[in-house]
């Protein structure tokens, strides 16, 4: 049994800009919801069988309240925004597994399945359907693995390793170290992802790093001593915790 888990936000934004518009017989454009429906469908057709696809319902979360910089709704087109209730009632419609997140996130919703289903013996792999950075985390060897289905690329343990320089267990401390503009976190001043491989690669976790190991690894790979002093505990270790998906 394979399950697909798919990021029905991200391919709703996705079929958005690629799609000519479309209109129901209101005026509202719906053109987006016909794309995704259409490529959910074509995935059914082609021999999945275990579907299911989260949605952020609503775009802000409980991170909002962690970090006031976190990613919101402001700026996206009404007429993007209005569609992602229609597309959750088409994909229910049609049979599909739909999970409206509004609390937690897609991501959330996404990462609880993907644990879920691998504990079940039944299931011999997890496909997660999204290019999104955060769902690296829930890689496990070749039985959960990643998908961007834009790219046709697939991201197995190893793929995620080749990729960012560190496993799937140290990707919340990664991102918390490079940031990550599309989910509205910056990061560290003078960390990018060289240096950032290079110190989790040793050490798995921003709280495995020793006391006395501190002022050479910020050195080394920051340039700057004090940045990670001062701030591992206000914002790493802060910003790693809420970045570490709900994982069932």
């Amino acid at each position: 049994m394979e399950v697909v888990l798919i990021d029905g936000t991200y391919e709703l934004f996705r079929h958005y800009y690629a799609m000519p518009s479309a209109k129901d017989v209101d005026g509202n454009e719906v053109a987006a919801v016909r794309g995704v429906v259409h490529s959910v469908l074509g995935l059914i057709t082609s021999g999945a069988r275990h579907v299911g696809v989260a949605t952020d319902h609503v775009i802000e979360s409980f991170r909002n309240e962690l970090w006031p910089g976190y990613k919101t709704g402001a700026g996206i087109e009404p007429d993007l925004y209005a569609q992602f209730p229609l597309l959750e009632e088409a994909l229910a419609a049609a049979g599909v597994m739909v999970w409206p997140m509004t609390e937690f996130e897609a991501d959330d919703a996404l990462a609880s399945a993907a644990a879920i289903a691998a504990r079940d013996s039944r299931v011999e792999r997890v496909v997660i359907a999204t290019p999104d950075k955060d769902l690296a985390q829930s890689v496990r060897g070749s039985r959960v693995i990643q998908l961007n289905r834009r790219t046709k690329t697939m991201f197995d343990e190893t793929g995620v390793r080749a990729k960012f320089g560190v496993g799937p267990e140290s990707i919340p401390d990664y991102l918390a170290l490079v940031g990550d503009a599309s989910d509205g976190y910056p990061g560290l001043p003078g960390w990018g992802p060289r240096s950032a491989a290079g110190v989790l690669s040793r050490f798995g976790h921003l709280e495995g790093i020793p006391e006395s190991a501190l002022d050479n690894v910020c050195t080394v790979a920051a340039n700057e001593p004090s940045t990670l002093r001062h701030h591992v505990i206000d914002y790493v270790v802060h910003m790693r915790h809420h970045l570490r998906q709900i994982l069932g």
